[in-house]
């Protein structure tokens, strides 16, 4: 059975609806939570989607020769 897997674009947009939908504040709490919930989950996701982009497209400079290693910006205070 094949498994339709949502691409980065539709979980973003999901992830944006939530925003937008809990952001009215005309949500019950435990549907609001819910939706916090899985707007966590998306998040990390995503997250992890566009590091491992990043990543790959590292690889790919390197392989190159023609770039060194992106400067690692994880260090920086994301508040």
């Amino acid at each position: 059975m094949a498994e339709n897997k949502k691409t980065f674009e539709d979980n973003l947009a999901d992830l944006e609806a939530i925003v937008t939908n809990l952001e009215a504040g005309d949500v019950p709490l435990e549907e609001a939570m819910e939706k916090f919930k899985k707007g966590v989950v998306l998040s990390k996701s995503l997250e992890k989607t566009l590091s491992n982009a990043e990543n790959t497209v590292t690889k790919i400079m390197q392989t190159n020769g023609d770039e060194k290693d992106m400067p690692d910006d994880s260090t920086e205070d994301k508040e």
